[in-house]
């Protein structure tokens, strides 16, 4: 099982090519073994490096990165200035949590520019979706790290704090202490707000007096015993005093909580929100929400909102279905309809405004609650499963697309591994087709090789390209594929790119950049070898692949000033040559992390050749394009864009 997997190009030239590198290394390997491997080596660079080979199968660079900038990037977002916006948080370095270092990268991919970003909170694994205004909505986050059962030192779990007066809620701050009747103290770790308790009143009667009745309220906060080791532990239910209130304040506020323990600690989440200007390039703070979120997806919804779904809460227990929406007119979080799903679910607006979801999560839940993909009708918050998926119980990690155009209302899922740290990977692909009566999935042509953490792209030219991942659990076994492909949905089938020189796994990114070209971050490998002996180092390298489509001798040419158009009606797009474009795409940028991108989609557009252009029509339905800004593209006869424009759809 060890080893790194190369996929490499397999058509009738590049076996030549290979057998000539073979004979090559042979020769030399004759007097000299070691020289033998340089021989090949050098052959396959030479291979790569010619044009031909690259405008068959494209070419990967290594992006040159100040050393100040080289972050773990575990969040990636395409900004409408053309940037991206590299997250790291604390990277998933306890070192740097402890230390209250967070890092944000602003890349400039046209330039090659960096900048440091100045970050506020730990957004390492929040959730995030493009704003209508081109802001990048940003949710969530660390409050603290795991610690494995062995590592805890002193006891801990959640205290539900009730309030039982109705006039004014309670805020106690974090370091807050509470004394159970044993006289064990535990302090809070974050602050808490519980609101004033709900007070009633019954209408009076002939046979019963009008009578008042309060309802206390409740809220969660974790804390920690004051002492370390087993004399922290609490096995009963117990009620405990809030130190330092008195008389009736301390009647009315105390602390309920069963079991505190030294047992395992997940990651606690945030319920911080920041909105990210391209334009100011820093983090705006706007309204929490009302749940603390690690892990959670965040998808935009057909009038504007977004939709935040699961996620770690500040206990580190999974959040049991309680969903809520970001309103960006008024900044502010409300209510959502309540349905499961485990974190970091793969949901894709589709027509009507209702959410599909296709399996692909990223890994915490139990393995029988929530993974069925299926149809939610967000607005009757009903669930209707799509069956047909084949190896259902491997779509932890997988990848996910609307394929492209997203008029089509297919949704393709690909690859995948079993629950948590499963050796398990698979080959599969499917598609459901959201626009059968009775939508189920068909399978598709397998992946080289079972996959976990693959990236995958939709480019101008309809098509989707994959790359990366890995064979085992965060390449474990050395099992990092080194392989791209690109998919075309109309010939179901794959054909085999260059394979990229830096191996990705876990926390990696890919989007496609305006451009044309497709940037590759991060890998979060938990090995370095095969062995699995030597603890791995998150990768601070950036690739980035050039298609084949942008080694021809022309592309269509487009003015890439902003632009601006309203739903349901024409704009014009400048080029000089309008005859010659055979197909226009609206593609919506990409903010991916885990795998996840729920955001890109590309929309056909029809278009009418005029004197000064073309005139595109934007389709009115706003489930199929949601407000906010987007790269358009054109495409000639074989199929090579323009760099992008940008528009802004209102």
């Amino acid at each position: 099982m060890g080893g790194v997997v190369k996929v490499y190009p397999k058509t009738k030239k590049a076996r030549k090519a290979a057998l000539g590198a073979v004979a090559v290394a042979a020769l030399v390997a004759a007097n000299a073994p070691a020289a033998a491997g340089f021989a090949e080596r050098a052959w396959h660079e030479y291979t790569i490096n010619q044009e031909s080979y690259k405008a068959r199968y494209g070419h990967w660079d290594l992006v040159d990165v100040p050393e100040k900038f080289r972050i773990n990037a575990i969040h990636a977002a395409l900004l409408h200035t053309g940037k991206v916006l590299l997250i790291a948080g604390s990277g998933n370095d306890e070192k740097n949590f402890k230390a209250g270092t967070f890092q944000s990268v602003l890349w400039d991919p046209r330039k090659n520019t960096f900048k440091e970003i100045d970050t506020p909170k730990d957004m390492f694994c929040a959730g995030h979706a493009q704003l209508p205004d081109g802001k990048l909505l940003v949710a969530g986050g660390t409050a603290r790290y795991e610690k494995l059962t062995g590592d805890v030192t002193r006891a801990g779990g959640g205290m539900m704090v009730k309030n039982e007066d109705p006039d004014k809620p309670r805020t106690l701050p974090a370091g807050t202490v509470f004394e159970g009747s044993t006289g064990k103290r535990y302090r809070s770790q974050l602050p808490v707000l519980v609101p004033r308790a709900k007070k009633t009143v019954t209408d009076e009667t002939e046979e019963n007096p009008k009578k008042v009745v309060v309802s206390a309220s409740q809220a969660r906060v974790y804390v920690e015993s004051d002492v370390e080791g087993e004399e922290g532990i609490a096995n009963t239910a117990d009620q405990y005093k809030v130190k330092g209130l008195r008389g009736k304040d301390a009647q009315m506020v105390y602390g309920l909580a069963t079991k505190l323990g030294l047992d395992k600690k997940d990651f606690q989440g945030l319920k911080d929100t920041y909105e990210f200007d391209p334009v100011t390039e820093r983090y705006v703070t706007v309204d929490p929400m009302d749940e603390a979120r690690w892990y959670p997806t965040l998808v935009t919804l057909k009038d504007g909102r977004v939709l935040s779904i699961s996620g770690l809460d500040d206990m580190g227990e999974i959040i049991p279905g309680k969903n809520e929406i970001y309103d960006p007119k008024t900044r502010t979080w409300g209510p959502a309809p309540q349905q499961y799903f485990p974190t970091y679910p793969a949901l894709f607006l589709t027509t009507g405004g209702k959410l599909f979801y296709s399996g692909s999560n990223a890994g915490y839940g139990p393995a029988d609650k929530g993974r069925k993909p299926g149809v939610w009708d967000v607005e009757a918050n009903t669930f209707t499963p799509v069956p047909g998926l084949r190896d259902p119980q491997l779509t932890e990690t997988s990848a996910s697309v609307l394929l492209p155009p997203a008029q089509d209302q297919k949704v393709m899922i690909l690859g995948g591994g079993g629950v948590g740290e499963s050796h398990e990977a698979t080959k599969r692909t499917a598609v459901a087709d959201l626009k059968a009566e009775n939508p189920v999935f068909a399978s598709g042509p397998d992946l080289p090789v079972g996959t976990r953490y693959l990236n995958a792209v939709l480019t101008p030219d309809d098509k989707v390209f994959t790359t990366g991942g890995s064979r085992d659990y965060r390449g474990k076994r050395g099992s990092d594929i080194l392989g791209a492909q690109f998919y075309d949905p109309r010939a179901k089938a794959f054909d085999t790119m260059a394979a990229p020189t830096v191996g990705r796994n876990y926390h990696a990114e890919a989007l496609l950049l305006p451009d044309g070209r497709i940037a590759v971050f991060g890998s979060n490998p938990l090995f370095a070898d095969e062995d699995d002996t030597r603890p791995g180092t998150f990768e601070q390298r950036i690739e980035v692949y050039t298609p084949p489509y942008l080694y021809r001798d022309k592309r269509p040419a487009l003015r890439t000033g902003p632009l601006k158009a309203e739903r349901g009606e024409a704009v014009t797009l400048p080029t000089p040559a309008p005859g010659k474009v055979a197909a226009v795409r609206l593609m919506r940028p990409s903010a991916v992390t885990h795998a996840t991108d729920v955001e890109q989609r590309s929309i056909a557009l029809q278009a009418t050749a005029r004197a000064d252009g073309l005139s595109v029509t934007i389709p009115k339905d706003p489930s199929l394009v949601p407000a906010g800004w987007y790269m358009v593209f054109l495409t000639d006869r074989d199929g090579t864009p323009s760099e992008a424009a940008w528009v802004r759809v209102r």
